[in-house]
Parts: structure tokens; C-alpha cells; sequence
């Protein structure tokens, strides 16, 4: 059996061969990459690298040579229209390649999501459904250190966190947990032709991350909600790029309408009770 991680150098893709690497033998796992130089410290682990650039359709498909199974993590590219023919290219190698099962990174509630980004993933499941290829569909939610980084240390200098989220609530997990759950799902059973939201049991609002702020860092932070105009204005004055401002300030407006609220048990049934917000904002603060 092998099983390949595509992407391997990312931060998601590190983190499923650090969890696979406790479930399976190293010499099971291939890390396909676009620059196998960056994987010298997974080549030191006794994890075979291949070259497989997403935008190579040759070169993913020799990636995928003998592969049991492959973890399709989806292409960090920032233009939706250009992923979506990388995203074809990677489906196409692993028919091509004869892979026996796909599993792929998606977009939880993707069917019911307003965002842009949830087309790519739906569109790429559509893609690996005409394979016929057997799937596990790991839609996953957004990643909790998009909102819980080092950066948070501005909020405990200022005493307020500042966004256009309102009272609205976040599902979100973080990579690690989200990693785990890939691992478990490429190395146990019954996870098949199956669907799972990875999503947090327990959502949490920016009031409470002001709460936990104020908990783990002795001084007192509120939550100070503002218009989507108003953070994009304040993003500015920061000091983040126009790209990054837009972006940042539409992640914001979907978590306030409700884009980011929906719950399921997935995440628990596959690596059980998930990190907690309060763990996280510790490890971020002390970064």
C-alpha cells in the first residue's frame, strides 16, 4: 500500500505526513511536491518525494504511480478560474494513474455556501465523481489560525479586537486537527465514498475570542464591532496590502451572515474532541 500526499510541503499537507507517520510505516508514504528540494526533512523521515506540480499533468500522474490511495489537497492559488483547471489536472492523473481512492480537501457545506471559494470544491468533487474513482470528501472548515495567529498581540496592546464579524459565529478548526482527520480517514476503514463536515461542534464568536484573549492575557480586551467599510478602512491604516484588505474584510462579512455557523459530529467521530479556542489563542500569544 501507498499512500501519496500532494501539496506535502504545505503547512496542511507537513501535518498529514507527521500524522500519517504515526499510523504507518514511512516507507508506505509518498509526498508528491512541486519543488522537491523543500522536502529534504520528509526525504530524512524515509518518505519517498516525487515532483508533481498541479499544473503538470505528467508529472502529478507519475506522482501518482501505484498509488493506493491519494490525499488531493486543493491548490492554494488565489485565482478561483486557475484552480479550477489545476484541480483537473490532478483528477485526471489519478484516473489516469489507475488510483484505487481519492480523498479531497473541500469546503464544508459547500452546496449551501455563499463564498466564491465553495465553487472550486464543488466543482472538483463533481470532477472526481466522474472518475468513478472510490472518494472520502474531507470538507473542511476554515482554518482557526486565520483568526487566531501572533497578530492577536496587537489586539492585547490596543485592549480591543477590531472586525466586521458581529456577533456572528465561526466553525473553524485548525490545521492540525484537521491533518489528523485526513490521516485517520487514509489509514482506517469505512470511510468510503463518504462526506464529513469537518467543522467545530462549537462554535465561537469574536466576543468570546475577546473573552479568551482577556483570560489567557491578563488584560482586558473587547470586541469592537464595525461596518465592512469601516474595517476595510482600518485594515489599511494597519498597514495590509489592498488584496489581503478585501479579502480579509469578506471573510468578516460571511462569518456575520452566517456563512461560517453551520455544526456537524464529523470532525469528533474522526479524531474526537478538537482543540479548544482557549489552547489555541495560548499557543498563538506565546509564539
Amino acid at each position: 500500500m501507498s499512500i501519496v500526499v500532494t501539496g506535502a510541503t504545505g503547512l496542511l499537507g507537513n501535518l498529514v505526513i507527521q500524522h500519517l507517520l504515526k499510523k504507518v510505516p514511512a516507507n508506505q508514504i509518498v509526498a508528491s511536491v512541486r519543488n522537491v528540494e523543500k522536502a529534504s526533512d520528509l526525504e530524512k523521515l524515509g518518505v519517498e518525494v516525487r515532483h508533481g506540480d498541479y499544473m503538470d499533468f505528467e508529472s502529478m500522474k507519475k506522482s501518482f504511480d501505484g498509488a493506493s490511495k491519494v490525499l488531493f489537497i486543493s491548490s492554494p492559488d488565489m485565482d478561483d478560474t486557475l484552480r479550477v483547471r489545476q484541480h483537473a489536472n490532478v483528477v485526471q492523473a489519478a484516473r489516469d494513474a489507475g488510483v484505487k481512492h481519492i480523498a479531497y480537501t473541500g469546503y464544508a457545506f459547500g452546496e449551501e455556501s455563499k463564498i466564491p471559494l465553495a465553487l472550486v470544491h464543488m466543482a472538483t468533487e463533481f470532477a472526481i465523481r466522474t472518475t468513478g474513482i472510490p472518494f472520502t470528501f474531507l470538507r473542511n472548515a476554515l482554518y482557526t489560525e486565520v483568526f487566531v495567529n501572533p497578530g492577536l498581540g496587537g489586539a492585547v496592546e490596543s485592549g480591543e479586537l477590531v472586525t466586521n464579524a458581529g456577533t456572528g459565529v465561526l466553525n473553524a478548526v485548525t490545521r492540525n486537527d484537521l491533518a489528523f482527520a485526513a490521516a485517520t480517514a487514509l489509514t482506517e476503514g469505512g470511510h468510503v465514498n463518504k462526506t464529513y463536515n469537518l467543522v467545530n461542534p462549537e462554535p465561537w464568536s469574536f466576543d468570546k475570542l475577546a473573552q479568551v484573549l482577556t483570560e489567557v492575557s491578563g488584560k482586558k480586551i473587547v470586541h469592537r464591532p464595525v461596518s465592512y467599510d469601516e474595517m476595510k478602512d482600518y485594515l489599511i491604516i494597519v498597514g495590509l496590502p489592498k488584496p489581503v484588505v478585501e479579502m480579509s474584510a469578506g471573510i468578516y462579512q460571511a462569518v456575520s451572515e452566517g456563512e461560517t455557523s453551520r455544526t456537524s459530529g464529523d470532525l469528533q467521530k474522526l479524531i474526537g474532541t478538537p482543540t479548544s479556542l482557549e489552547e489555541v489563542v495560548k499557543q498563538a500569544l506565546q509564539t
